[in-house]
């Protein structure tokens, strides 16, 4: 199970906001289990001070790194040379990245040619080679405190502002329903469960809190004018099994 997962996380304290730093860590959890935590940035910059109280909370541990030229991101470097360290000499099922700098997209695409799990955890402004070079990748935005509080599984209502969600546009239908067929049996039914895990492969950044819902499941129960949805009982189990057909 993924939650067994061993997980080194490394967070580049110069392009991540510290606010959500108790929200990011609750959905790592989720994730795997973070036995290493490392944080880099230069500690003397009044920039990273934020991130100090957070360290000793969370048993983050610093790593100080000095930006020794103008215009050059020596944390970069650091974190870099650190996750190969780990991946050469500590035993981990995969890194979670947590930055929204795209210079860690060579670095995400090594660690995944050994064989590792890359989560990669960032804002939306993330540049798009860095979130697709990983296997999984997680917005800040939709993970924060305040945002988890007001997570529904309703669809933002017409004519409001979406607050920056997502729009269940047509690029993304076409996605959804490709994918749907790519799983489906003879019947054209399809597990809702591998359909979001192939979405997920498909679109490291699938999340269906993207789009202003909880889980997957409530969000294609609201396109029912294109899918059918069916919950099928699991035999000797209170369980349900949640299938999905394109409509004719």
């Amino acid at each position: 199970m993924m939650a067994d997962l061993q997980l080194a996380v490394l967070i580049d304290a110069d392009n991540i906001p510290y606010a959500n730093i108790k929200g990011m860590l609750d959905e790592i959890a989720k994730l795997g289990n973070p036995t290493i935590k490392r944080i880099y940035g230069d500690w003397t910059k009044p920039t990273v001070s934020g991130w100090k109280p957070a360290l000793l909370e969370h048993a983050i541990t610093p790593v100080q790194q000095y930006s020794y030229t103008t215009g050059k991101n020596a944390t970069d470097s650091a974190m870099i040379i650190d996750a190969m360290d780990i991946l050469h000499n500590l035993s981990v099922d995969g890194f979670c990245l947590v930055s929204s700098d795209s210079d860690f997209t060579r670095l995400a695409t090594r660690l995944r040619e050994s064989g590792k799990m890359v989560i990669g955890i960032g804002e939306k402004k993330t540049p798009s080679p860095f979130i697709v070079a990983c296997d999984k990748f997680i917005y800040i935005e939709i993970i924060s405190q305040k945002d988890e509080k007001k997570s529904t599984s309703q669809s933002p209502v017409k004519g409001q502002k979406s607050q920056g969600l997502d729009k269940l546009d047509r690029g993304f239908m076409k996605l959804l329903k490709s994918t749907v067929e790519d799983v489906a049996d003879d019947d054209g039914w399809a597990f809702l469960a591998e359909v979001g895990s192939l979405l997920n492969k498909k679109k490291p950044d699938f999340d269906p809190r993207n789009y202003g819902f909880s889980k997957l499941t409530p969000l294609v129960k609201s396109l029912k004018e294109y899918f059918e949805i069916e919950e099928r009982p699991v035999e000797n189990s209170r369980g349900r099994l949640v299938m999905i057909r394109i409509k004719s």
